[in-house]
């Protein structure tokens, strides 16, 4: 039999905004306004003060690990303007701060969250967006879910989910993938390749020329762009949704960027990274290549830059008075939050805190259980008023 070609395929580069300041306007055109862009660099630098302030509150001991975003900013922010606030789904990992605020969520959670406080993970009503997902790959299903969901509702809602190059290796990042794709989910599945996976390059993770052909194999739409460019961020992101919408089909966006701290405060990269690759990264840093942007175009001086970084402080001060003056948890929080109605065994334990036979059967306490413990046993515990963080 002749041989014939089944399947070709191409994965674009979008990039409209250089390293350099160079701007591509015909791509770029329309694409975002001048008033947009003096904003979203405002949120961005405010987005880089707080990662400052987060890694010195983990250093001084005043928080738990903290992964800093900085670097990354563009992507999660050209994402999050792309999207539709309100309607879309957020389903974040751990380096989108940025979009998630955009989207409504008080910047104080975030620091609960790595302070240990589970309230960082009450997202307020209203808001589109899961809590962060601390294990690798698993939040892409969460998005595939929420996706069917809306689906299935004749909802006009769509799922953006963020994860890293190194849960492209991971079995869920397949799964999520395949079930999008087969049942024509409106999904945006958005790779923040920042080039490391902790200690492991990208290159090992993937011997392919782009992460973005992954998804080739789940036929879907796939496109790489420049992860520090929120111009080009903005686009693709923008013609995934629409797609979405329109066809509820997924689309598999390779953002390149790179993060110029560690993985997390728990790890040291000059251990694995080259200090030459670092200082080629810092001057693709996107806060500076969007100042370039606005300066040239006569948006942006000294005096607002200086105007912005005590703007910044303040806000983050103000989160950071927030979260570390916020009461802390009670001990029966995780009996309180656990059922609408709390059972009657876990009532006892409750009272009680004590847990198995004990919890259950108190009456086997040596010397019996005094009379305020029993009382409250028999007694229906009443709702306590929930503390909103």
């Amino acid at each position: 039999m002749p041989r014939r070609t089944v399947y070709e395929a191409k994965v674009e580069f979008v990039q409209i905004l250089d390293e350099d300041g160079g701007f591509d306007a015909k791509l770029g055109k329309g694409l975002i306004s001048d008033e947009e862009v003096v904003a979203l660099y405002e949120h961005m630098v405010t987005c880089r003060e707080l990662d400052e302030i987060a890694f010195k509150l983990q250093r001084s001991g005043r928080m738990g690990t903290f992964p800093q975003n900085k670097g990354q900013e563009a992507a999660a922010i050209g994402a999050a303007h792309a999207l539709t606030k309100g309607t879309d789904w957020l389903v974040p990992c751990y380096r989108e701060n940025a979009a998630l605020f955009m989207h409504g969520l008080p910047m104080h959670y975030i620091l609960l969250h790595w302070m240990g406080d589970e309230r960082g993970n009450q997202i307020p009503d209203g808001l589109y967006m899961t809590p962060q997902a601390i294990p690798i790959g698993t939040q892409m299903l969460h998005a595939v879910g929420l996706a069917w969901a809306a689906k299935y509702r004749g909802e006009d809602r769509i799922a953006c989910t963020f994860f890293g190059d190194g849960a492209t290796s991971e079995g869920d990042c397949h799964e999520a993938l395949n079930f999008a794709a087969n049942l024509d989910l409106p999904v945006v599945f958005v790779c923040q390749n920042n080039g490391w996976a902790i200690s492991v390059p990208a290159k090992i993770q993937c011997s392919a020329p782009t992460i973005a052909q992954r998804g080739l194999a789940y036929g879907m739409e796939c496109v790489q762009c420049d992860g520090n460019d929120i111009f080009a961020m903005v686009k693709v992101v923008r013609d995934a949704a629409e797609l979405a919408r329109r066809s509820h089909r997924p689309t598999f966006i390779e953002a390149v960027t790179y993060r110029l701290g560690d993985h997390t405060t728990a790890d040291d990269a000059r251990r694995y990274r080259d200090s030459a690759e670092v200082e080629m990264w810092k001057k693709r840093d996107p806060l500076i290549r969007l100042r370039k942007y606005l300066v040239d175009r006569n948006q942006w001086d000294d005096e607002k830059e200086r105007s912005l970084q005590a703007d910044a402080k303040e806000q983050v001060a103000a989160a950071v008075k927030r979260a570390e003056e916020i009461a802390a948890p009670s001990t029966t929080d995780m009996f309180d939050f656990l059922y609408a109605q709390l059972p009657d065994q876990l009532r006892i334990q409750r009272a009680t805190l004590r847990t198995a036979s004990l919890g259950q059967d108190p009456t086997q306490l040596e010397g019996g259980i005094e009379a305020s413990r029993q009382q409250d046993i028999e007694e229906t515990v009443s709702e306590r008023p929930v503390t909103k963080p």
